[in-house]
């Protein structure tokens, strides 16, 4: 390992450079640009599909779309948790720059936003789904059109509900709407609608459909639960038995949501196919976060370990991207949307903090040398003890809180991260060198230990279940002077 830059610049090799693909791809008229599929479930880790290996789980339509396409085996989300993490994929920044350090803060309305970005272009947006940027009550959970909606045109959605069985959705006026069906194929429904109205508008579309499931609660309809034989499945071999940790059950239910997911996943390709859209639509699958699902003997995400922060990434575009292409390039959440602007011909925006990979997604090349993690506060609902932030090489994963170092682990000789090396004598220059990575990530970004907090704000919904706050800082301020907002 060595102290170079983990972000090293991409040298200039065979084809055309950065500059010159933007610029080929900007001088095509606009109907001729990539259609943009971006589909995302949550709470979905990588471990969790049969082309990453897992030989339980039943995800034949989302193997096909790897087979057709790339798979980004280093795919992380940069602050694992919903909100952060969706910020991120929106916004291209970090969660201390967009704001979004917690969960149910809202994002400010002057965000830059990637769906603004390519409505402004002439694209026609859309966004189905689990928004979780607005703040605020959940419940009932409209958002109303105007610049809270982040430059989306098309909407069907709600704020956050995870009743996966009964879920409502709004349009544009608070009368909320029921899906009526398991919430993989009711949304998807709402996907088929905005794709089919591409035969009349023939714009090129952004769409993201954003599901509940597999979020917990565990349960998935009794046809895809059958198919799972909690006596069979093959545990990881970190996982362990603990109080409040998922077992072979709830695996059995997170499977059964996946595969629900999948069929919707295999729908929504055949309706592009039906469209005659398939050749021209970029189709990206991957999620907000993963899920320890028992492994270290933990439950849900905000964790270093690979369970929480690895994520799939499935990238298809005909023509463009090679089938069957397999990828170790560093590609993080706040990587999405400067690398779809630029496979779409727009520059990112001057304010984005993430790589524009699509050079490297299309053509090969070098890209990030590692990638940075954050984590800003506890929650005692899924056991996170305090903030801390993480650095991850292609061979190693450290972590580390305010005041001391906290894990470190050889990926390469221990994959499934059951040894943990911090504090190690025999480990101490590799600490060394992993804390300079994560010092070199923080400056680099504008990151700062002073932007955590230490109050369970979190905890018992105290950021929604009141008002909307915009930073933490404003709900302490707020919860000063309401003392019953702390209970």
């Amino acid at each position: 390992m060595n102290h170079s830059s983990a972000v090293p610049p991409t040298p200039r090799g065979p084809g055309p450079t950065r500059r010159e693909f933007v610029a080929a791809a900007a001088a095509a008229p606009v109907a001729r640009r990539p259609n943009i599929l971006f589909l995302m479930p949550d709470q979905l880790r990588a471990h969790a599909l049969g082309c990453e290996g897992n030989e339980d789980v039943q995800t034949p339509n989302i193997d096909r779309l790897a087979s057709q396409g790339v798979r980004l085996r280093r795919t992380f989300a940069n602050t694992p948790v919903c909100c952060p993490a969706r910020a991120g994929l929106l916004t291209g920044q970090y969660a201390h720059r967009n704001g979004m350090v917690a969960n149910d803060l809202r994002l400010r309305e002057d965000s830059v936003s990637l769906a603004r970005i390519l409505r402004g272009a002439g694209y026609r947006t859309g966004f189905v789904g689990k928004w979780h940027l607005d703040g605020g009550p959940r419940m009932p959970g409209f958002v109303p059109p105007g610049e809270r909606r982040q430059g989306f045109e098309f909407w069907a959605a709600n704020e956050c509900n995870h009743s996966h069985f009964n879920n409502t959705y709004f349009r544009d006026t608070p009368e909320p709407l029921r899906l009526g069906k398991f919430e993989a194929e009711g949304w998807a429904d709402l996907g088929v609608e905005f794709l089919r109205a591409a035969r009349t508008d023939t714009r090129p579309f952004y769409l993201t459909i954003q599901w509940g499931p597999p979020h917990d609660p565990y349960k998935a309809p009794p046809e895809y639960s059958r198919r799972y034989d909690t006596l069979k499945l093959k545990m990881r071999p970190n996982w362990r038995p603990a109080p409040g940790a998922p077992g072979p059950r709830e695996i059995s239910e997170y499977y059964g949501m996946v595969t629900a997911l999948d069929d919707q996943v295999g729908r929504l390709m055949r309706t592009l196919d039906d469209l005659g859209l398939a050749g021209n639509t970029i189709v990206l699958f991957s999620s907000d976060h993963g899920d320890m699902l028992g492994s270290q003997g933990l439950r849900l995400k905000r964790k270093p370990w690979e369970e929480s922060i690895r994520v799939p990434g499935v990238l298809r575009w005909p023509g463009t991207v090679k089938a069957g292409a397999v990828s170790d390039l560093f590609f993080t959440h706040v990587d999405f949307a400067p690398t779809l602007l630029g496979m779409s011909g727009l520059a990112p925006h001057r304010d984005m903090q993430g790589a524009d990979l699509s050079r490297q997604i299309t053509g090969g090349g070098r890209g990030p040398a590692s990638a940075f993690f954050q984590i800003f506060g506890p929650y005692q609902g899924d056991g996170t003890e305090s903030a801390w932030r993480g650095v991850r090489t292609p061979t190693h994963m450290y972590a580390r809180f305010a005041g001391k170092p906290w894990v470190l682990y050889d990926l390469q000789n221990d994959p499934f991260e059951q040894r943990n090396l911090a504090g190690e004598r025999s480990a101490a220059s590799l600490e060394k060198e992993m804390e300079t990575r994560l010092r070199e990530w923080m400056e680099r970004t504008g990151d700062d230990w002073r932007f955590d907090w230490t109050a369970l704000v979190e905890d018992g919904g105290r950021l929604y279940r009141s008002q909307t706050f915009y930073t933490v800082a404003e709900y302490l301020r707020w919860a000063r002077g309401h003392p019953e907002a702390g209970r």
